[in-house]
């Protein structure tokens, strides 16, 4: 009994001592679990900015995930791009719970025009030395507006109490082409814009769209258009440590101080979506596809020409479907051809030929309205396709149309109406020479030997023949 009294009072004492800790464990571990080590997404962006760069981006932000994501990082160097992928790059930055930062390295780079805006939008725009950014015309503006005398840039500078020039600013510059005006004035709102909400310069941003004036990085800095100059991203991660950055309203403090990083790279459908979307691939793709599906309908049957003529136009509409496509260019191609089909059908002494390869050119040059320098279809890929559609659909289809007149040489249909000689005499059946071959034959008039017999019908093996008329004497 008094055995059994102690071993209660220690089972007390026990779970009275033991009972805080095993209480205490669970709220370790929790804090464990709900801190786990952040890291750095590093995406890039290099070339010309189009579908396939706005896809790999978006899709690459939906991934960070803000528990475990402490920054996305991404490497810009960038002549510019398309205006509808930019701003799709723009509104998923504006839209990402995590804060992302554009790094324009390594010395030497740029971020131009299209680049210039993703940068203003980042949370932090960073450069590297030896790099600039601006630039940020829409291309669209006729060069001839950017001259001398221009009055977008024909403005007097003055001091900005630094020892630097800035432009005065006019207040309602004067641009002779209304469609011109309405595509600067919507860049300078939506630049402004993008300044104002990341507390950058502002009037800097509408110069390098009005004027397409631009800054080297130490520039760029005393103008506080960037936030941040850094030899490289360890220096970069150094400078950001301890950084406040508005996220979607909210303040947050960057800790990227032993900051793990994770390259995320295209993938297969980024990869194919970049070739597709070159505008010479895509104008390749659209015109196999038209020649396949033209075979096809010409010799059914063949299958091999539609269905890869099917394949080539589906992958075209589809990089169309994400292309700044002139329609009408598109349609002076369908036209065009049309017009060489039926020079191959209806000769017209080239009229409509020459027709069709004028509006076929004419159709080429203007159906990519991208305005990109770079970004267009090859002038060379155009002479060239040009002549292989000539050839192929007015001569080719041609002598092919031409050649179904021509009498039947083979076969069955050919025997009809032929001429063969007698090798026997006979009344009813014998046997006959036709084309090297002897054949059984059948008349209903009796036949001499040597005589000359017309095959009027087959039967089975067996020729349905009849003598040969003698001419009547007039």
């Amino acid at each position: 009994m008094i055995k059994m009294r102690i071993f209660s009072v220690l089972l007390t004492m026990y779970l009275t001592l033991a009972m805080p800790a095993l209480a205490k464990d669970p709220v370790q571990q929790d804090n464990i679990t709900s801190h786990p080590p952040h890291m750095a997404l590093m995406l890039q962006i290099e070339g010309i900015i189009g579908p396939a760069t706005a896809d790999y981006i978006t899709r690459s932000l939906k991934k960070a995930d803000p528990a475990t994501t402490e920054l996305i990082l991404i490497r810009m160097d960038t002549p510019g791009g398309l205006d509808l992928s930019m701003r799709e790059i723009i509104k998923k930055i504006i839209a990402s719970p995590v804060p992302v930062i554009t790094y324009v390295a390594p010395g030497g780079s740029r971020a131009a025009s299209a680049g210039t805006y993703i940068l203003y939008a980042s949370h932090i725009a960073a450069m590297a030395p030896a790099t600039n950014l601006g630039a940020a015309t829409p291309i669209q503006m006729s060069p001839g507006r950017l001259g001398k005398d221009n009055p977008l840039t024909d403005k007097p500078d003055v001091d900005d109490g630094s020892g630097g020039k800035v432009e005065k600013k006019t207040q309602h510059p004067q641009i002779e082409d209304p469609m011109n005006r309405k595509m600067i004035n919507d860049a300078v709102a939506y630049i402004r814009g993008l300044a104002e909400m990341r507390g950058r310069n502002a009037d800097w941003a509408e110069q390098a769209v009005r004027s397409a004036a631009s800054l080297s990085a130490e520039e760029a800095l005393k103008k506080g258009v960037i936030d941040i100059i850094a030899r490289d991203e360890a220096d970069l991660f150094q400078q950001l440590d301890g950084r406040r950055v508005d996220i979607l309203g909210m303040q947050k403090t960057l800790h990227t101080s032993g900051l793990l990083t994770q390259e995320i790279e295209p993938d297969w459908r980024n990869r194919l979506l970049e070739v597709i979307t070159n505008p010479n691939i895509a104008y390749i793709l659209m015109l196999i596809g038209i020649y396949g599906l033209i075979f096809e309908f010409s010799n059914p049957g063949a299958v091999l020409p539609g269905t890869v003529g099917a394949i080539c136009l589906l992958l075209a509409l589809f990089a169309f479907q994400v292309l700044p496509i002139n329609y009408a260019g598109f349609a002076l191609i369908i036209f065009g051809i049309a017009l060489m089909t039926a020079e191959a059908f209806a000769p017209s002494f080239g009229v409509l030929g020459l027709g069709g390869v004028a509006s076929f050119v004419i159709g080429s040059v203007i159906l990519i309205d991208t305005g990109v320098p770079g970004y267009g279809i090859d002038m060379g890929l155009i002479a060239g396709f040009t002549v292989i559609t000539a050839l192929l659909f007015i001569l080719t289809l041609g002598l092919v149309f031409k050649a179904r007149k021509n009498p039947v040489v083979a076969g069955k249909e050919e025997m009809l109406g032929a001429m063969a000689t007698a090798l026997e005499d006979f009344e009813r059946e014998g046997r006959v020479r036709i084309h090297s071959e002897i054949w059984n034959a059948r008349s209903d008039r009796p036949v001499q030997q040597g005589e000359r017999l017309k095959v009027q019908a087959i039967d089975g093996l067996t020729l349905i023949v009849h003598p040969e008329e003698s001419e009547v004497q007039t």
